[in-house]
């Protein structure tokens, strides 16, 4: 269980979330929404006990699984599966377990008959935990995640960022905790994982709160909604389940407009009462009076909510290049003994649309950062065309300095651009005042999407390399994106699970990897977007 007792949240100097208190009990599925920047990251980063509210407190009972928006691991080098066992503490165990076994095998005398007293130890602790069971269970879990035994037995630096996205979301479900805090776990997932994990969440014997733009998500898994309202700073409670919330909210805003509408006119005619009034001396006391019984009526109304801001993007005009801005020849890339894909080639012409397809793990990624100049060919060239400017959008948000600021990012994007208007263009994508000041990684998913947005509309890039870009976005942000693709005159090349997005880009070619074939798009291909 988790109770919040009297919690403020805070971004800077704006006020996320007045005193607030809460319970989130086994068998809440709580749906945490809210738009962009509203802080629903914040708020589990704090329930989580990752963050620290600004006042009142936070107590946990039980185990605490928290999937963040940007999962990060200390040691790459440590195996996939490895780190999926790690949940319960299996992994060190069976290391342990293998240790001894060599000893056993190799030692003599003292030296065997030690290393099989603590095997017998370490045997016992771990059918303790679960045993071979639990090693089946995480299996299970795993590739119902898209994550086969093949990238199990990989180290995870040799995994893309979708595979250890879901290395960490697999290891938070086998940690059968007592209350899952998930923020955005479908990113990177494809629709099959998608729809196990719907099944998997709706029977969770625990509580869990869910962040997630994903409405069949919401709607099939939870019982209750929190909706955190950026413009009252507060949380609406509400015990149902998504579709009943939806009416219920229209019938409160319905219900909070009508109220308003009556105190309002009932404060002026009060208000015009005193006026008349305070002419006469001896009626100045009655007008006072009057006057207060004026705000007393508009001070115990809930603020009214008004229309949630929504970034307006527009992808930049891009700059003169040649014909062919963009070419690459031959293309191959291993880490280590893993082979990611070879001899993929292409030339991005000005103007040209391309989408990128295949598995979990072909390299779809890797790709575009071999186009981007961020990692090296092991065989083959990028060669940039006459009058290349690239802009790239990474998945994790890799092109953004996490120490520097808002305005720092910025400021190294588009060096050479006047202080009003970079603020200017801040402004555009929801940030001003105090929060350009704010350092990068603080920011949430949604924040720092619209962060590397906005350094992309500031590059005048004409070869638009995007990876992901519509993950973590409310839906209005993420129709802003997608009519900034339809609308943009340069060369796109974007790696998507979003059907949306492909829709808005209508792409003329498309590479299917590992193998690098390139072919015309056609409709025949939409169906591979959510599987690739």
């Amino acid at each position: 269980m988790i109770t919040a007792t009297g919690i403020e949240l805070r971004a800077g100097a704006r006020v996320l979330l007045e005193s607030t208190s809460f319970r989130i009990a086994q068998g809440d599925r709580i749906g945490l929404v809210g738009r962009n920047g509203a802080g629903k990251t914040t708020l589990t980063k704090c329930l989580a006990g990752e963050g620290i509210p600004a006042s009142g407190t936070i107590t946990r009972g039980g185990e605490v699984g928290y999937l963040p928006q940007d999962p990060r691991t200390g040691d790459l080098d440590v195996l996939a599966r490895d780190r999926i066992l790690s949940a319960r503490g299996l992994d060190t165990v069976l290391r342990g377990m293998r240790d001894n076994e060599q000893r056993m095998a190799n030692g003599q005398g003292a030296t065997r008959e030690k290393a099989m007293k603590k095997y017998e130890r370490l045997e016992t602790e771990f059918l303790t935990k679960g045993g071979y069971a639990a090693e089946a269970e995480a299996a299970t879990i795993a590739a119902s995640l898209g994550l086969p035994d093949r990238v199990l037995g990989q180290p995870l630096h040799t995994l893309s960022g979708g595979q250890r996205r879901r290395v960490e979301l697999a290891r938070i479900l086998f940690s059968d905790a007592d209350i899952l805090l998930l923020d955005e776990p479908t990113n990177h997932l494809d629709a099959d994982s998608v729809s196990w994990l719907r099944d998997f969440l709706r029977t969770y014997r625990g509580g869990l709160v869910v962040i997630s733009h994903d409405n069949n998500l919401i709607e099939t898994v939870v019982n209750k909604v929190f909706y955190l309202d950026a413009n009252r700073s507060a949380i609406d409670i509400y015990n149902m389940g998504w579709r009943q919330y939806q009416v219920q909210r229209e019938a409160d805003e319905k219900r909070r407009r009508r109220e308003r509408a009556n105190a309002e006119k009932k404060a002026a005619a009060l208000n015009t009462q005193a006026d008349k009034m305070r002419a006469k001396a001896t009626k100045a006391v009655a007008a006072q009076n009057m006057a207060r019984r004026a705000e007393r009526l508009l001070a115990g109304l809930d603020a009214e909510r008004r229309q949630d801001k929504v970034a307006k993007l527009r992808f930049p005009d891009p700059a003169p290049c040649g014909k062919t801005p963009l070419t690459a020849e031959g293309l191959s890339k291993s880490y280590g003994s893993l082979e990611i894909f070879t001899d993929v080639s292409l030339a991005i012409d000005r103007g040209s649309r391309v989408v990128i397809l295949g598995l979990n793990g072909a390299g779809k990624t890797t790709l575009l950062r071999l186009l981007a100049g961020i990692e090296t060919p092991d065989t083959g060239a990028v060669t940039p065309g006459h009058g290349l400017k690239l802009g790239y959008y990474a998945q994790e948000h890799e092109t953004l300095d996490p120490q520097r600021t808002v305005l720092e990012n910025m400021r190294s994007a588009a060096p050479d651009m006047d202080m009003v208007a970079m603020r200017k263009t801040l402004g555009s994508f929801l940030f001003s005042g105090d929060d350009v000041d704010k350092p990068a990684a603080v920011l949430s998913g949604g924040e720092k999407t619209r962060l590397a947005l906005a350094t992309l509309v500031v590059s005048s890039a004409n070869v638009l390399l995007l990876d992901e870009p519509t993950n973590n976005l409310d839906p209005a942000s993420r129709e802003e994106i997608l009519g900034a693709l339809r609308n943009f005159s340069g060369a796109v090349v974007l790696v998507t699970h979003d059907e949306g997005a492909v829709d808005a880009l209508q792409p003329e070619r498309i590479i299917l990897l590992p193998d690098g074939v390139e072919d015309l798009w056609s409709a025949d291909y939409a169906d591979l977007v959510a599987l690739a």
